[in-house]
């Protein structure tokens, strides 16, 4: 007897003694295996890919294999390897699901009616919590206390923007904060100010650190537990397996070890310890040396720590993004960090063998950060042909975002063997407005440049930096292949010129995420010896319209062999 569409009882057929195997027959699986891109049927065996082929090889090879093996018919349906989100905040996730979404506010009005009805709706919540509201949403693009006062008057409010760089309180959250008009900014943030110098409730970069600390001490460890777990059950249900995690801290790595330990951690993390820019020099190097214990520390296939993460920059919407040129509004911020600050540590984690991956969005921060990549293989007589981590190919550095890149910038990463890591849902048409306002008609047209990155040699790797945007991998599929909104698809496209091929983005999103955090062995295609991470989803996204990206089901999530997600 077989099992039949992944829900009737399986059969043994005779083979030799060793693990039960698992025959997946009549699908159609995307391997994003080069040597052999589409298979009709594979096998799992103890938790990993036996074989991929046709009926006959895949037959053979399990029945060899195994005394015990089960046939499930997958009815013709599509699989792909599990995403491996390749930019995520894997606990601030799932603390934002609770939070009100004000991404489709598109007036003060609307953002002032939704903040009050989700504060009615949460009256035991000691704060208010909104994420996602939009620049141009807000009169004069600065939000003030005073715009929120009135909406809730007896609860601290905080409202994070869209790109989560930025967060909007009230006059309670300032007090609860111990923010006050003399507080000092932090080194590469803002505390916004009106012209008698008083604090507006209007937080920048850094300056934003001191809310999400403060949230972060105020919530129980039981809680931080809590959010990752909700944040699992949802990636699951969306199809990913795994993600890499670029803002990892000294609670973030507790809350996933104590995970872990406990074994509730059905999601692999690849993590980044988030350095921190206070300091002089020696202090960071002190961050480096932090990382590369935590790297010997944590090297599991649930969780591994490959590097340190520096936020070099702001974003665009906020004009603290560091660029060339200045804003149309005049405005021309320095970075966060210097290429002289961030230089030397660099070439330090370069040294150590730990992966840097640099936040850069204006064309200058991405110049700055290739830079210090570059200074760093000079210093230290490494490149990308020399041995990384492992035994690994590279070092294998990344550059976060790159929505705004110097046309001149772009070969240099491939010649520095530099992973652009780009997150398609960023680009969304119905978030852009603001975003092109900023650069003006004529630089915005190199924005989120991600085929002509693929072909000037680049390594390319998919994200979606939630919470900062929508994690759910195939709406951020669509806008990668179509450059269109999932949010408004109506919208004409955002620049179309640099849209992808989908078997190419489905690669980038999961191959190429696992070559980018040295995991090509273990993870990100359905090939023998990778653990059996793979996802089904209805329809074939590959031949229908590209719409149906939006309205696709994923049927079931599949990690290690074990089914971790099933709909219905």
């Amino acid at each position: 007897m077989q099992r039949l569409g992944m829900g009737q009882d399986a059969v043994v057929t005779s083979g030799t003694e060793n693990p039960p195997a698992t025959i997946y027959r009549n699908a159609k699986a995307f391997t994003a295996d080069p040597s052999r891109p589409w298979s009709p049927a594979f096998a799992v065996q103890d938790g990993r890919f036996l074989v991929a082929g046709c009926d006959e090889e895949v037959t053979a090879a399990a029945r060899a294999a195994s005394a015990e093996v089960e046939e499930v018919d997958l009815g013709g349906a599509l699989v792909i390897p599990g995403i491996i989100d390749g930019h995520f905040h894997l606990t601030s996730t799932g603390e934002s699901l609770q939070r009100v979404d004000l991404v489709r506010a598109r007036s003060l009005d609307e953002i002032r009616r939704l903040v009050g009805e989700h504060a009615a709706a949460q009256p035991h919540l000691h704060w208010v919590l909104g994420k996602s509201w939009l620049f141009d949403a807000v009169p004069g693009r600065e939000p003030t206390a005073a715009m929120l006062d009135d909406v809730v008057s007896n609860r601290p409010v905080l409202l994070d923007a869209n790109d989560f760089h930025s967060t909007w309180v009230n006059s309670l959250a300032l007090e609860a904060l111990g923010i006050t008009d003399s507080t000092p900014d932090p080194a590469g943030g803002r505390i916004a100010r009106d012209a008698s110098g008083h604090a507006t409730g209007f937080l920048e970069e850094t300056a934003a650190d001191l809310a999400w600390e403060h949230l972060e001490r105020m919530t129980t460890p039981e809680r931080h537990r809590q959010h990752l777990r909700d944040a699992i059950t949802a990636l699951h249900a969306a199809g990913i397996t795994a993600v890499i995690d670029m803002g990892l801290n000294a609670t973030s790595v507790e809350t996933i070890v104590h995970a872990e330990a406990a074994g509730e951690l059905d999601l692999r993390v690849i993590g980044h310890w988030l350095m921190s820019r206070e300091g002089s020099t020696p202090v960071h190097l002190a961050q480096v040396s932090h990382a590369v214990e935590l790297s010997r520390l944590h090297a599991s296939d649930s969780f591994r720590m490959t590097g340190i993460k520096f936020i070099v920059d702001g974003v665009i919407d906020g004009c603290t993004a560091h660029v060339a040129e200045p804003y149309t509004t005049g405005a021309m911020p320095d970075p966060i960090w210097s290429y002289e600050a961030l230089a030397p540590v660099v070439a330090a984690a370069d040294a150590a063998g730990i992966q840097v991956a640099l936040h850069a969005i204006g064309d200058a921060a991405v110049k700055a950060a290739l830079d210090s990549i570059e200074n760093a293989y000079r210093v230290n007589g490494t490149g990308p042909n020399n041995t990384g981590p492992n035994g690994t190919e590279g070092p294998r550095h990344r550059i976060e975002h790159i929505e705004y890149c110097d046309p001149a910038d772009i070969p240099r990463f491939a010649q520095l063997g530099v992973t652009a890591s780009m997150q398609p849902v960023h680009a969304d048409p119905a978030i852009q407005d603001n975003w092109r306002a900023m650069l003006g008609p004529e630089r915005s047209t190199r924005g989120f440049p991600a085929a002509a990155l693929v072909a000037s040699g680049a390594r390319l790797v998919l994200g979606t930096d939630a919470p900062t945007a929508p994690f759910a991998p195939l709406p951020n599929l669509f806008i990668a292949t179509t450059r269109r909104s999932a949010l408004d698809p109506t919208l004409p496209p955002n620049e179309p010129k640099n849209a992808l091929p989908l078997q190419d983005a489905i690669s980038y999103a999961t191959a190429h995420a696992a070559w980018s955090c040295f995991a090509e062995d273990r993870l990100g295609s359905i090939a023998p010896g990778r653990h059996a991470d793979f996802v089904v989803v209805d329809p074939d996204v590959t031949e229908s319209d590209p719409e149906r990206l939006l309205d696709a089901t994923v049927l079931q999530t599949v990690v290690s062999g074990r089914s971790v997600y099933r709909k219905g």
